[in-house]
């Protein structure tokens, strides 16, 4: 059984690449490539995942927690504070009118009044994997319209868990209201308690845990289950546990360190989850099914942007925010499957609902995907026809990542002075350091400063070093330097490198890579002194300054750039 696994592993992912590849020569995302080769090693052509579907499910929502969890660590509190309300006016009212427009449809087309309504109710969530994804692969989770995106899709999620709750909870012996006042109770009580650990025990548990990058990333997995598992005992979905559980640490200085040591299982676990979509996407031979499912994906396609469009223009969006907010909508949910497959385990259903929403799921999901990965071309070419109805009365200001001068990669050694250098020169600098007592000493001097590994390139991806005139290294790791340097090189030539070595086993190397100026510390050592000696008198009182002086550096050092608290 373990061989087998490993082997239809073996074989999904080699077929995931050679389809990724023609993709790639293509153009097209990459997402397309994951669901196509589930198709393909799914029941329609290969049959590779056969007998193991529970194992393989279990491991695509690994991919879901976690990559959920990384949505909830950029949206902090603040994020919360600031995107809430417009985030439930708009989920609600997308929601309600999707929903009803569905229903009416699906009437139309003759449909029973069952059917139009769970099918009318499925078709309204819009995919959050799928979108998580993309806006993450574009890097616009943190855009305006982003952030609010996301808002919308908790909102959406939460409202499942009403719709879900609802189903089956009625004709049980428990009423529905005394139901949700034990869920409602439950999650007040845990949302506290988690609030209270994350204000007052975990910052100083995460100062210790961080000394050790291993120790951070196993405490990391324990409470993003911890807390995904306690969300899910009170009835919501692990889903939003995870989320809650990213939120909880979003504020935290190691929110970066914790973002990078994450994203490479998220990647892992979360093709897992689109092959494993893909596989379970089978195609009906009912020919009856096709029109009213492209009339449902056209609608789902077009009438879920407008809607989400129209109501992000009456918050007073501006057009482009808007189009692209709503250009999100432009698919069907995961949930869907589940919640039209408990209608027909209740006996709602009649079984024809399942097929014709693979139908639309297949359809949309396609096509969103283009149009999320390719949404400002699609606005430039509308635009023009936006513009007829005048100029834009409305502006949201992008929240972009600040810019320094000067990063310092290193604060223990030399980098102390480097920075009261650079604060007399008015330069505005960042402190990148792997050393919390640091990272707390520099917040309290309200110098920025930036938790992580520089050997790490996705934490490397989070900070626009790119932007900066300098880059200072003062770390003694040769290899960390060369991954940095590499990093930037690959990015910007015009950037000045700085970097540091106690030995000259790989200086050339060091140029090699593309550093400017690769300072020795001894060689620079031998050199004040020789100043000293060609310069300063031989008397007593020469080394009595000396002395002098070195101590009023070292009482800055103690009382300014490095002093244990």
């Amino acid at each position: 059984m373990e061989a087998n696994i490993f082997l239809q592993l073996a074989i999904l992912f080699g077929l995931t690449v050679s389809i990724a590849f023609v993709m790639r020569l293509l153009r097209q995302p990459l997402m397309i490539a994951y669901i196509i080769s589930g198709m393909i090693a799914g029941p329609l052509f290969l049959q590779t995942i056969g007998g193991q579907e529970e194992t393989f499910n279990t491991l695509a929502k690994f991919g879901v927690v976690f990559l959920l969890f990384l949505v909830g660590l950029s949206l902090n509190i603040s994020h919360i504070r600031n995107i809430g309300k417009i985030s439930l006016i708009a989920g609600l009212t997308q929601f309600i009118f999707t929903s009803t427009s569905g229903f009416f449809i699906l009437r139309m087309l003759g449909f029973s009044v069952s059917s139009a309504t769970y099918l009318g109710v499925a078709i309204t969530f819009s995919s959050t994997i799928v979108i998580v994804k993309l806006l993450s692969d574009k890097k616009d989770s943190e855009s305006v319209y982003g952030r609010h995106v996301l808002g919308v899709m908790i909102i959406q999620d939460i409202i499942a868990v009403m719709v879900m709750l609802f189903l089956t909870t009625n004709g049980s012996d428990m009423p529905l209201t005394e139901t949700i006042k034990i869920m409602a109770f439950r999650a007040f009580a845990i949302i506290g308690f988690i609030i209270i650990l994350s204000k007052f025990l975990i910052p100083r548990i995460l100062d210790h845990v961080a000394t050790s990058s291993e120790f951070l990333f196993i405490f990391t997995l324990a409470w993003c289950f911890g807390i995904s598992s306690l969300m899910n005992w009170a009835g919501f979905s692990l889903e939003i546990g995870a989320i809650i559980a990213g939120i909880s640490l979003g504020s935290s200085p190691y929110q970066s360190e914790i973002s990078s040591r994450i994203k490479p299982l998220r990647d892992f676990f979360i093709v897992l989850f689109f092959i494993i979509l893909g596989s379970e996407m089978g195609i009906t031979n009912s020919s009856s099914l096709i029109l009213p499912g492209l009339i449902l994906s056209l609608f789902i396609i077009f009438g879920n942007p407008f809607i989400l469009y129209y109501t992000f223009r009456l918050l007073k969006f501006t057009r482009r925010n808007s189009f692209l907010a709503g250009v999100t909508a432009g698919q069907v949910s995961e949930f869907g499957f589940i919640l039209i497959f408990t209608g027909v385990q209740l006996g709602h259903l009649n079984g024809i609902e399942l097929p014709l929403f693979t139908i639309i799921a297949l359809t949309t999901i396609f096509v969103s995907s283009y149009a999320i990965t390719y949404n400002e071309q699609l606005y430039k070419w509308i635009r023009p026809l936006l513009d007829t109805f005048g100029l834009d009365r409305f502006q949201q200001k992008e929240q972009h990542a600040n810019i320094y001068d000067v990063w310092v990669v290193g604060y223990h050694r030399i980098g102390w002075k480097i920075c009261e250098s650079l604060a007399k020169e008015k330069k505005t600098f960042a402190v990148i350091d792997y050393n919390p007592k640091s990272i707390a000493k520099l917040h309290r001097r309200n110098i920025p400063a930036f938790f992580g590994d520089v050997a790490d390139v996705e934490f490397l991806e989070s900070i626009p070093l790119e932007k900066a005139k300098m880059i200072l290294l003062t770390i003694p790791e040769p290899d960390d330097q060369l991954t940095i340097i590499k990093h930037i090189r690959m990015k910007s030539e015009s950037i000045y490198i700085i970097a540091n070595l106690y030995h000259t086993n790989q200086l050339e190397e060091l140029y090699q890579a593309g550093a400017n100026y690769v300072m020795m510390p001894h060689l620079l050592g031998g050199q004040w002194i020789s100043q000293v000696i060609e310069e300063r008198p031989w008397t007593k009182k020469t080394f009595i300054d000396l002395k002098k002086e070195q101590r009023e550096e070292m009482k800055l050092r103690f009382t300014v750039g490095t002093e244990e608290i």
